[in-house]
């Protein structure tokens, strides 16, 4: 590649196949190549354009190989917007899937994401995001407690949000022409937009650690 996204490749598809059940140590290292170059390079290069558009999108990674088979089958990356606050791509047979989530929380975090909860104006805010981006397509989920936290009233207009050890809003982009073509670029700034409102909440409101 010369370093521009042009697309995924259709190569891509083929390598990932290869590499669906359990692919043994030959398999993968006879896909290893082309697989760096079909299919974790063109993630590089997508998020380089990503970052060209917004600098604020500068801070990532895209993930190498671990022993498990399901990183070999999808090809994940990372924008870090603030403390455990991130947009997380993934690419594989599916398509292209895109997340924002607050996950894997500093300790101290998750008390001061149901402080913000909790206030009325902070929390209000919050549900109307959640419910902007459910609107839009996207799943939300996250760590949750089978019962609102102790300290919180039971009847608390916002308890499902007050359950939440970690939040994400993820939605499929789709496996249709376009991820072969530059247009994947538009389509990911298109939904990190969709995103930014609700993230930027998360960075405002869990910026640290207690």
């Amino acid at each position: 590649m010369d370093g521009r996204f042009t697309g995924w490749p259709e190569q891509a598809m083929d390598v990932l196949w290869q590499l669906q059940g359990e692919p043994g140590h030959a398999t993968r290292e006879r896909c290893r190549a082309d697989r760096e170059r079909l299919v974790r390079q063109p993630m590089i290069a997508l998020l380089n354009e990503v970052a060209d558009a917004n600098p604020r999108y500068e801070d990532f990674s895209v993930w190498h190989y671990r022993s498990d088979s399901w990183w070999w089958q999808h090809q994940s990356a990372v924008i870090r917007l603030g403390r455990k606050v991130e947009i997380g791509l993934r690419f594989s047979l599916s398509g292209l899937r895109i997340q924002g989530a607050w996950w894997y929380p500093d300790p101290g975090q998750v008390d001061m994401f149901r402080r913000a909860v909790a206030s009325e104006g902070s929390g209000r805010e919050l549900s109307a995001l959640v419910e902007d981006v459910r609107k839009k397509g996207y799943d939300i989920s996250g760590d949750m407690m089978k019962r609102p936290p102790r300290g919180y009233p039971a009847d608390h207009p916002r308890t499902n949000l007050l359950r939440h050890r970690s939040l994400v809003a993820a939605r499929l982009l789709g496996c249709e022409e376009w991820l072969h073509t530059p247009e994947a670029v538009g389509r990911v700034l298109s939904a990190a937009a969709d995103l930014d409102a609700l993230l930027m909440w998360l960075v405002s409101h869990v910026k640290r650690a207690a």
